[in-house]
């Protein structure tokens, strides 16, 4: 039976494919809003609430873990509703996490209305979701797609601090949030209704078999011949170490330049430098994982994101860090995204949502952690260079799980053809 026209145009890699990822890129781009806003605010918010800086980092900590729990639940209910289920859910979250922020009495209720409004709520449906809802409607171009959904997170970070740091400077932190909630709540719902009809291969339910020989990879019955907890139990790890030694550079560097005495402004400088070529990255790894699938890529990523945390072990100078973070940028920026590519390629289409969810809660959970594990490191010893060695132990974990998945996938593609 032949496919309607309007059947026609909703399909895999069709025009409203690509129509509907700019307004992912939009949805992304706003919702990750609230992850790099409360660093913006940070110095007013603990001048006004007389704290201390590790209270006044609380916030921060309790967004990321609300951030991967929530993109969990998100999942969940994208696989069963459609993606627009959330995102509705998404829109009220930052709204009203936004405006219970911008009204708290205190450094408490403010950690609050990040950990629950805008972290569990809020931002954690306009990522895994979308990052998933992307990978169904894409098969040729899926890597490139998966790449550009994803730099709206990095978009954000270019776009949302100048924004707010004018808002701070001449209205307060409260009204910068108050705008903040307001262009959440009527943007991103508005944005969704483009994202009504759900994705072709969650629709068409499309086998084990179908997937594995549409791949080329062992199939989503045993991934990498292993039993679909198990792999997942190893993705989640690798996802948690690789992140742990991402944050490293990505919250200390501004930290780092102050202590070096090239002051506090460079490293922010440097930081911007880290994040747009990180939107490099993302779309560069897109197109090297539509050419060599996903796993590969992020292998590939590993190594890179590896030697660049060496280098800045030797090198210190103000030229070297700029180029350093320049190249730590484009080596780790498609990292994250590979792991949505993998679940695709080796589980069920119809669990894509739950499972990218829970592999990138556990990346949010290691810069959460690296964050953090990278400060205490630095009292322990009060240097940076410990806290990098670190960061490249943590790497090493994860070039170490991955390099283990790749070698199961070869030797299951080997004896694919003798099976048969």
């Amino acid at each position: 039976m032949s496919a309607s026209p309007r059947g026609v145009l909703r399909e895999a890699d069709s025009a409203y494919a690509w129509w509907r990822l700019v307004a992912t890129l939009g949805l992304m781009t706003v919702g990750s809003s609230a992850m790099y806003v409360v660093a913006v605010v940070l110095p007013a918010v603990q001048a006004e609430f007389a704290v201390g800086r590790s209270e006044a980092s609380v916030p921060y900590t309790l967004l990321m873990i609300g951030f991967g729990f929530g993109g969990i639940l998100m999942g969940r209910l994208a696989d069963r509703f459609g993606v627009t289920v959330p995102l509705f859910i998404g829109a009220a979250g930052l709204g009203l996490g936004f405006l219970a922020a911008a009204l708290a009495p205190n450094i408490w209720l403010f950690a609050l209305a990040h950990g629950i409004g805008l972290g569990l709520f809020g931002c954690s449906a306009t990522f895994a979701p979308l990052v998933a809802d992307t990978s169904l409607w894409f098969v040729r171009r899926r890597g490139i797609a998966v790449g550009i959904c994803a730099s709206g997170n990095y978009l954000a970070g270019a776009v949302w601090p100048p924004i707010v740091q004018h808002l701070v400077e001449t209205q307060g932190w409260r009204t910068a949030y108050g705008v903040l909630a307001v262009v959440c709540a009527v943007t991103l719902p508005l944005l969704a209704l483009a994202l009504r009809p759900r994705p072709p291969a969650a629709v068409a339910g499309v086998s084990p078999q179908a997937a594995a020989t549409s791949t080329g990879q062992a199939g989503p019955a045993q991934p990498f011949g292993l039993s679909p907890g198990r792999a997942q139990a190893l993705l989640c790890v690798a996802g948690l170490a690789c992140c742990v030694a991402m944050s490293m550079p990505q919250v200390h560097i501004v930290a780092y330049c102050g202590d070096l005495g090239y002051g506090t402004a460079r490293g922010a400088q440097m930081l911007s430098l880290m994040l747009a070529f990180g939107i490099a990255s993302r779309l560069i790894s897109g197109l090297i994982c539509d050419r060599i699938g996903g796993l590969r890529t992020l292998l590939l990523g590993s190594v890179l994101q590896g030697v660049a945390l060496l280098l800045f072990i030797p090198f210190d100078s103000m030229t070297s860090l700029f180029i350093i973070s320049a190249l730590f940028g484009l080596f780790q920026g498609g990292i994250v995204p590979s792991y949505a590519i993998i679940v695709r390629e080796h589980f069920p289409p119809a669990e894509a949502g739950a499972r990218v969810g829970t592999v990138l809660m556990f990346t949010m959970l290691g810069m959460a952690l690296g964050g953090w594990l990278s400060g205490q490191v630095f009292d322990w010893t009060g240097s940076y260079t410990a806290a990098f060695v670190n960061g490249v132990g943590w790497n090493l974990l994860n070039l170490a799980i991955v390099l283990t998945l790749w070698r199961r996938s070869l030797r299951l593609n080997r004896s694919a053809p003798s099976a048969a």
